[in-house]
């Protein structure tokens, strides 16, 4: 699921060995001959996962190619590797935002190796991440079901993706450049949800001040999707069930049934059939919306896609703050495996978020993830340079988090206020109180 990796190399024959190694060790691979060729492919809205670089070409060298490349796209990682690599170089190109520098001769292993910490996986806004056998058994069959305009019940528990398998099936069927309509039926109040979902008249009821288009008519031609629908109240439900089986609405207080072209697929992150043995849920519904059910495994149940995924966030979290993104730790990496994840992918996100907030490097470690049981004593979860300071509240961990920002950047403020996503001047001022208050900075 991972991004290909755009090599730069005005060596022909160099750029082939290069490209026949990355394939080898299962990467797809895009090519350009020097930096402008490569700043045009990647102008031309082509998404790549990592920059590999040379430095010496004409006629735009690496490094600018660098600069450009952390002009525009800030959170793409860029890799450079040079023959006439020096110890200046390196850290200013370190220094200019590239994640790491080679100097050549590399060994082919190394190549892949530091490939593999910077590469960006696929966007997990855009595919179901799916390393795990059994989550591409789900997914094969997904792409089979997506064809067809059968209903289909997603089961699973809290935080797996029901949603965005649910998006999946839409973006993989024939209604795919048609609209996607989601409705939380657990968020909206029970008397507000029938007009939500089928409309109303003007002067339908009081309040009812204007003429209001539903969910079914949002999604004519495309799909709805009914999320947590066992929470749907039970009156509600038998008036679906006569949408779904006739395929016309009709919007409270009006005279006439609007059909509707639609395909249904619902979640529900609580045993259906145990819901209909209870009472809960009707019948007739269940079996009118399970034609094809799919069950998502939990997050504890398909390991091998705990990394893939937490890289995936990683990589969309970083670059919505515009800064680099950060590789995992090898004892990070095991405690990510080593997790039982209850909260599934949403955990996980949240690991994910608090991990940016406590790395102020390149690098995250197992003491950034802040797991459980851990968190009970915040300085066993905080890394140990954080840990004399002791923060008492959430003040002292923000002047905490930007000093050791300042100082993984050597002092630069301009870096150190686009890692911490905030405006030099907003840093300037946080620098001078905390001066202020007699804390030492870095020069």
């Amino acid at each position: 699921m991972a991004l290909p990796i755009l090599v730069v190399e005005d060596d022909e024959a160099l750029r082939e060995a290069l490209c026949d190694t990355l394939e080898l060790g299962g990467h797809a691979v895009l090519t350009a001959g020097d930096g402008s060729e490569a700043l045009a492919l990647l102008l031309s809205g082509r998404r790549v996962g990592l920059v590999l670089s040379d430095v010496q070409m004409q006629p735009m060298d690496g490094e600018s190619l660098l600069r450009e490349v952390k002009t525009r796209y800030p959170w793409l990682p860029v890799l450079l590797m040079t023959a006439y690599g020096v110890v200046d170089r390196a850290v200013a190109a370190l220094h200019a935002g590239a994640c790491h520098y080679l100097p050549k001769p590399f060994e082919p292993d190394l190549l892949l190796q530091e490939v593999a910490k910077y590469l960006l996986p696929g966007g997990a806004d855009e595919v179901v991440i799916a390393e795990d056998p059994a989550m591409r058994r789900i997914l094969d069959v997904a792409e089979r079901v997506a064809q067809s305009d059968a209903s289909v019940l997603v089961t699973g528990e809290s935080g797996t993706g029901k949603e965005v398998l649910a998006r999946f099936l839409h973006d993989h069927s024939p209604r795919a450049s048609k609209p996607f309509v989601a409705i939380n039926c657990a968020a909206i109040p029970e008397q507000l949800l029938e007009s939500t979902l089928f409309g109303h008249e003007k002067g339908a009821f009081t309040g009812a001040a204007s003429q209001h288009i539903g969910k079914f008519e949002q999604a004519n031609t495309g799909t709805l999707l009914l999320d947590e629908i066992t929470e749907m109240p039970l009156p509600l439900q038998a008036k679906l069930l006569r949408v779904l089986q006739e395929r016309e609405v009709e919007r409270v207080g009006g005279l006439r049934p609007i059909g509707v072209d639609i395909r249904v697929l619902a979640t529900s992150n609580r045993d259906p059939q145990a819901e209909v043995a209870n009472g809960r849920f009707r019948e007739d519904l269940y079996y009118r919306l399970n034609v094809f059910p799919l069950h998502l495994p939990a997050l504890r149940e398909r390991p091998d896609d705990i990394l893939p995924l937490a890289r995936a966030l990683l990589a969309r979290h970083a670059g919505r703050q515009q800064r680099r993104c950060p590789a995992l730790a090898p004892d990070a990496v095991a405690a990510l495996r080593a997790h039982r994840w209850d909260g599934n992918i949403r955990e996980l996100d949240n690991v994910v978020q608090r991990a940016l907030i406590l790395a102020p490097g390149d690098e995250i470690a197992a003491g950034h993830l802040y797991l459980p049981p851990a968190q009970a004593d915040f300085a066993a979860a905080v890394p140990p340079q954080a840990q004399a300071a002791r923060p008492a509240d959430l003040r002292e961990l923000e002047k905490q988090h930007i000093l050791e920002t300042l100082k993984a950047v050597a002092g630069v403020r301009k870096l150190a206020a686009e890692r911490l996503g905030m405006s030099e001047r907003t840093l300037r001022y946080k620098l001078q109180q905390y001066r202020e208050a007699g804390d030492a900075l870095p020069e």
